[in-house]
């Protein structure tokens, strides 16, 4: 069961591997009567499609969704809604030399290991960032019911390798004041042509890098979540890591909070047109798991794409012998572009949860 996004009352079911004929997902709980636009599902999808820029991998799929149950004249109604998205630009044949010979800090041997070597390798299978293509479908869809309810979803790229964006305000961070490329985001232009530089480079040179995915989620009220163990910081982070590549995930000040002083990093309360506030946001909008009004503010680390074209060492594993390996095939060299609707998506679909 571990290919469902389960909520109390949405799910989310994906299936698929990223070179079967197809990949889809099946959404149980959209209430009845929401008018989806399709074409605004389709520009969000496309901000995750891939052949988007320079730097992007080389597989082109127009990732167009086919619904195949759950809408009638365009709304919802009531049953699952269930879409798939055609694979067809696939090479297999790239693949073919990896079953016995694992990637590095690729999913290959683990699998191998968990399946008894009946994993299909073709593409990562279905552990591939492919399968994101039917959560950004469903984020989509979520997305537009959460605007009737007031609440938008915004990232940008915080980081990559060793350049940073300047970050969001956190205390004063309106959708109005969010305008930002929406294939490349970045606060700063001057950082973001840095970031293609550093980007430039490592695919020149065969490799990739990493970065940071910095997301809010505005207009969220007060009071929302449950303590303990199912408090906002848990539901997301626990679909978050759902996705490809995510390594880590903090919330506000995060980690750097701990180089602070309590006095520093401790959020005064105020009152802004008659509404309780926090003069700062260190806190990311949540405090003791519930919302507190404020914007909910979490970073994702997203390691380097895994699959690069220098030759590293692997074991074969039939032999049990160190070899080399060169991979072949279309690869990112990096994929935090790419991977920030997949962190929208999955946000949204866990926010709609918590407010349904």
């Amino acid at each position: 069961m571990s290919s469902i996004l389960r909520g109390n009352k949405l799910s989310v079911s994906v299936y698929g591997q990223s070179h079967s004929k197809s990949i889809g997902a099946v959404i149980d709980g959209l209430p009845a009567g929401l008018e989806i636009d399709a074409d605004r599902v389709r520009a969000f999808m496309s901000r995750r499609a891939p052949g988007q820029s320079f730097f992007a991998t080389l597989r082109k799929e127009a990732d167009a969704p086919t619904v195949l149950s759950g809408l009638v004249d365009g709304k919802t109604c009531g049953a699952p809604l269930a879409i798939k998205i055609d694979n067809t630009n696939t090479k297999s044949e790239d693949y073919e030399g990896l079953k016995l010979l694992p990637r590095p800090s690729h999913s290959d041997y683990a699998a191998y290991v968990k399946f008894g070597g009946n994993n299909d390798i073709a593409g990562g299978g279905q552990f591939s960032g492919r399968l994101t293509a039917p959560l950004c479908f469903a984020g989509a869809d979520c997305m537009q019911l959460l605007e009737q309810k007031g609440i938008s979803v915004k990232s940008h790229i915080y980081s990559v390798k060793d350049v940073t964006d300047e970050p969001f305000d956190l205390e004063n961070l309106y959708d109005d004041d969010i305008s930002l490329d929406p294939y490349f985001p970045v606060i700063s232009r001057y950082k973001g042509e840095q970031m293609k530089t550093v980007i430039s480079t490592a695919m020149e040179n065969s490799d990739s890098v990493g970065g940071v995915i910095e997301c809010a989620v505005l207009g969220m009220p007060a009071g929302i979540g449950e303590p303990m163990f199912d408090g906002i910081e848990n539901v997301i982070s626990k679909n978050i890591f759902g996705i490809p590549a995510i390594k880590g995930i903090e919330f506000g000040s995060g980690f750097s909070g701990t180089l602070k002083y309590g006095s520093e990093n401790n959020d005064a309360f105020c009152v802004n047109n008659g509404k309780i506030q926090t003069v700062t946001n260190n806190h990311g909008g949540i405090l003791g798991g519930i919302t507190s009004g404020m914007p909910v503010v979490s970073r994702c680390a997203v390691k380097p794409t895994a699959s690069i074209g220098i030759t590293q060492q692997s074991v074969n594993l039939q032999t049990k012998k160190e070899e080399d390996l060169t991979i072949k095939g279309r690869h990112d060299p990096c994929i935090v572009p790419r991977a920030i609707p997949a962190i929208e998506a999955v946000a949204a679909i866990t926010v709609l949860d918590l407010l349904l």
